[in-house]
């Protein structure tokens, strides 16, 4: 299965706003983010969290496999003086000699990936962190998956122009496996010059299994909020939020 930076409940509009803003200010503090701070976003995006991070003064890299998004954030970056690392890459072949204090993946890209490749970017991310360095990520709870349902639709351009840098249009199907806890979003994409079908999976967790995989990778699990905002984790969350450290 192929990853691919979506996010099937909550667009990035509703995201570059409010949230976006209490989310930073909650990093910010509960990592004690300032002036030579080493932070990876592992599916950075446009720049929404890597921007607000290294206006703290934080050594900033940030990786993602789309192109638009990434001349987005460096477009960003250049009109504000920050020197942030985009890379553009597929995260999980991602690698450097760097270590990090602070590795964020935020967006629930981390449902969109495959057990082995959950198996994975968890090793990956223990090996890039320092001695005392933690992990913070967003993944669906059980609550967002009985929410969800099956549809299909259309769109120009789907995603602001996230598939191509030229017109298309996306036609997308979502499928529900209630055993799996598993949602499949199929993006048909219909160019000028083709077709192309990508299959988006999306695991969902509860605290146990999310815990559960955490520690059989090495990670001892700090913390677990509601959303990376710090809200209070309840049982009726739609998100979960884990910090974790080696």
């Amino acid at each position: 299965m192929l990853k691919y930076h979506l996010n099937e409940s909550i667009d990035m509009s509703s995201r570059n706003g409010k949230f976006i803003k209490s989310s930073l200010q909650w990093i910010i503090s509960r990592f004690k983010v300032g002036k030579g701070v080493e932070i990876a976003d592992f599916g950075c995006g446009p720049g929404l969290y890597t921007t607000g991070l290294a206006e703290q003064g934080a050594v900033v890299t940030g990786i993602d496999f789309s192109g638009n998004s990434l001349r987005y954030a460096k477009k960003t970056a250049r009109k504000k003086g920050l020197a942030i690392n985009y890379i553009k890459a597929n995260y999980l072949d991602f690698n450097t000699k760097d270590k990090f204090d602070l590795i964020i993946m935020i967006m629930c890209d981390y449902c969109a990936l495959s057990y082995e490749q959950r198996k994975t970017i968890l090793s990956k991310f223990r090996s890039l962190l320092k001695p005392n360095g933690l992990v913070a990520l967003d993944i669906y709870s059980l609550n967002s998956f009985d929410a969800r349902k099956e549809t299909s639709y259309y769109e120009l351009n789907q995603l602001n122009g996230f598939w191509s840098d030229k017109d298309y249009y996306c036609f997308v199907n979502t499928f529900k496996y209630n055993k799996e806890r598993v949602i499949l979003d199929k993006y048909s994409i219909i160019e000028e010059t083709g077709k192309r079908e990508i299959y988006n999976w999306l695991q969902y967790f509860d605290e146990s299994s999310l815990k559960k995989e955490f520690e059989q990778s090495g990670f001892i699990v700090k913390e677990l909020y509601a959303d990376v905002a710090g809200g209070v984790f309840a049982e009726n969350s739609a998100e979960i939020a884990i910090v974790a450290g080696k």
